[in-house]
C-alpha cells in the first residue's frame, strides 16, 4: 500500500473543444459549458479547500494560434475543424486565463498534461512520432510557464506510448479504473461490494500508475433522472462510499471528471455535495486530500524507487520517479 493513511486524489481533464474536435456529431451541451464548469470547479475547490490535479490540454496555453501547426506530425485532417468551424470560435481552442486561474486559486492544485491537442496515445494512428510531437510541445510551454510536467492524464484514458512519457520526463499517469463506469458499475452486485481504493505503483517504465477510481459522470440522461426521483444521485451515495473506504483503509480514492460535464446546476450540486462531504471527513478524521503527484510521490518513497531504469530499448535513462521525489514538493 501507499501509507498506513487513506487519501482522496481529484484529476479533472481540462480541454474545453479539444476534447471533441475529432467528433461528429458534436455534445454541444459539453462544448459550450467548458468554461462555466472549469470556472464553478476552481470556485468550488476553493471553497472547500480541496486541492485537485488539472491536466491541460497545451494548446489552451496559448495566447493565439493560426492553426497551421506545421511542424507538427499529427494525421491529415487533424487540425481541421480548429482551422475551419472553429476558426473564430477561440474561446473553445485556448484560455491562457483559466490556465492561470488554476496556478493563482487559493487550493494548491497541481497543473498536468493532458497532450498538446488531445491526442489519443492509444490507437493506431498515433504513432510514436505523434505521440512524442505531444509531449514535446506539453513540456515547452510548461517551461515558458516556469512549469514542469510531472503527471499526465492520457485523453479518454487511451493509455499507450508510456515509453515517451518517460522519456519527456513524466513521473505519473492516470491509469484505467479497475471498476466499470455507468449503469453497470452501480447495478454488479460484485462491483458494489469491492472497494474502490486503488494502490499506486511503479510500472515498468519507471513511471508511477495512480490508477482511476471512480468517473463522477458515468450514469447521465434518463436513468440518473430516475434514480434521482426515487433515491438521490447514485455517483454522489458512490463517491461518499468511496471516501469512506479511504478512511478506513490505506489506498487511494481517486476520483475524476472533466470540468465540461457540468453542464446544469444538478451537476454543481453533484460536485458540492461529493466535495463538502469529503471537507467534513477530513476534518473529522486523518484523511489526506493530495494531488497525482503527491501520491505518486509516496509511492516512489515506499517503492524505493531511485537511480536508473533501463527501458524496453534497453538504454538506461535516468528514472522519473527521481524527478516526481525532486520535483513533485512544491518547491
Amino acid at each position: 500500500m501507499v501509507d498506513a493513511v487513506g487519501s482522496v486524489v481529484i484529476s479533472l481533464d481540462a480541454e474545453l473543444g479539444w476534447g471533441f474536435h475529432d467528433l461528429e456529431p458534436l455534445p454541444t451541451a459539453r462544448v459550450e459549458a467548458g468554461r462555466r464548469g472549469w470556472e464553478t470547479m476552481l470556485e468550488l475547490c476553493d471553497e472547500y479547500e480541496v486541492p485537485a490535479t488539472w491536466a491541460v490540454v497545451g494548446h489552451l496555453m496559448l495566447e493565439s494560434c493560426d492553426g497551421v501547426h506545421a511542424d507538427h506530425p499529427a494525421p491529415e485532417g487533424w487540425f481541421d475543424r480548429e482551422r475551419g468551424a472553429w476558426r473564430d470560435r477561440e474561446d473553445l481552442r485556448y484560455c491562457p486565463e483559466l490556465v492561470r486561474a488554476i496556478l493563482e486559486a487559493d487550493a494548491d492544485h497541481e497543473l498536468a498534461s493532458h497532450s498538446f491537442s488531445h491526442a489519443l496515445f492509444g490507437r493506431p494512428e498515433t504513432d510514436r512520432e505523434f505521440a512524442a510531437a505531444e509531449l514535446e510541445r506539453s513540456v515547452e510551454l510548461a517551461r515558458e510557464w516556469g512549469l514542469t510536467v510531472d503527471s499526465f492524464i492520457y485523453p479518454r484514458n487511451d493509455v499507450g506510448h508510456r515509453d515517451v512519457l518517460a522519456e519527456y520526463g513524466v513521473g505519473a499517469y492516470r491509469g484505467r479504473s479497475p471498476t466499470p463506469d455507468g449503469i453497470r458499475g452501480l447495478l454488479d452486485s460484485t462491483v458494489r461490494a469491492r472497494s474502490m481504493l486503488v494502490e499506486p505503483r511503479v510500472d515498468e517504465y519507471g513511471l508511477v500508475n495512480v490508477p482511476a477510481s471512480l468517473f463522477l459522470f458515468g450514469f447521465e440522461g434518463p436513468a440518473r433522472t430516475v434514480a434521482e426521483s426515487v433515491w438521490s444521485d447514485p455517483m454522489v451515495v458512490l463517491a461518499r462510499r468511496g471516501i469512506d473506504d479511504a478512511v478506513d483503509g490505506d489506498g487511494v480514492f481517486h476520483m475524476w471528471l472533466h470540468p465540461n460535464n457540468l453542464t446544469r446546476e444538478r451537476d454543481d450540486e453533484r460536485m458540492r455535495a461529493i466535495l463538502s462531504y469529503l471537507a467534513r471527513r477530513r476534518a473529522e478524521t486523518d484523511l489526506t486530500v493530495e494531488t497525482m503527484v503527491d501520491a505518486a510521490r509516496r509511492a516512489v518513497a515506499l517503492e524505493g524507487v531511485d537511480g536508473t531504469a533501463t527501458g524496453v530499448d534497453e538504454r538506461t535513462t535516468a528514472n522519473p520517479h527521481r524527478r516526481v521525489a525532486e520535483l513533485g514538493d512544491g518547491d
